[in-house]
């Protein structure tokens, strides 16, 4: 039974349930798990909602991608159907939606696309979950030239 993940990602009640430490702790074991899969440096796309606590979760997101040393293109406020287009059309190795859809307003959540512009495979949700959980996570550190960049 997965512990983070629902049928459609991550939905909590933001800066409570969905913590930036908890966001920070899932970009940085995707960043991981997706450069595993791509074998080399991925370059994810992030887009949000407008809801309030959308910034919050994007900056502990970036923070935790760029730490592992995944690439970051900030898309802004933009529909989920754009962000999931632009993964394809762009190249990228992944994105993530951060919105909660239809949940009330003190909820928010995050929704990875995989390169094709798909909600990523049940499998990698498992094994982002796996990482999370492992001591590995103590480990995945960029330094010097290896930490990602946002744009």
């Amino acid at each position: 039974m997965r512990k983070y993940f629902g049928t459609d990602g991550i939905r909590r009640i933001a800066n409570t349930e969905l913590t930036p430490e908890l966001v920070y702790k899932v970009a940085k074991a995707a960043g991981y798990v997706f450069s595993k899969h791509t074998n080399h440096v991925p370059t994810i796309l992030i887009g949000r909602d407008t809801r309030l606590s959308g910034t919050l979760i994007e900056s502990a997101m970036v923070a935790g991608f760029l730490s592992y040393g995944a690439n970051v293109k900030l898309l802004g406020v933009i529909p989920t159907p754009a962000v999931a287009y632009l993964t394809r059309k762009l190249k990228a190795d992944a994105s993530v939606v951060i919105s909660a859809s239809h949940n009330t307003y003190d909820f928010n959540g995050i929704k990875f696309f995989s390169s094709k512009g798909m909600k990523i495979p049940d499998s990698i949700e498992e094994e982002i979950e796996q990482v999370m959980e492992s001591d590995k996570m103590q480990e995945l550190i960029a330094v010097n030239d290896k930490i990602g960049v946002s744009e």
